[in-house]
């Protein structure tokens, strides 16, 4: 009788600890999300500001290598 106790005893620790991880892993990340430092409004205006710039600067930079590489292969080819 007592092994049999303890093998339902321990399937249901196992049972209780997958949902005690499910809760855990939660109750941890609304924990570590209150810790993070967020930015003011004025603050993602600005950084998206300059995300926005500097992606439209390398564009510009990556498109224009691309031509000069073409114009050069072209060349190189004799297309």
């Amino acid at each position: 009788m007592r092994r049999r106790f303890s093998r339902q005893s321990k399937e249901r620790k196992l049972t209780d600890r997958k949902e005690n991880i499910i809760a855990h892993f939660y109750r941890e990340t609304v924990g570590e999300l209150r810790k993070v430092s967020w930015p003011t409004r004025a603050e993602a205006i600005n950084l998206t500001t300059i995300v926005i710039f500097v992606l439209v600067g390398m564009a510009i930079f990556l498109g224009t290598v691309d031509l000069i590489g073409e114009k050069l292969l072209q060349l190189a080819l004799g297309l």
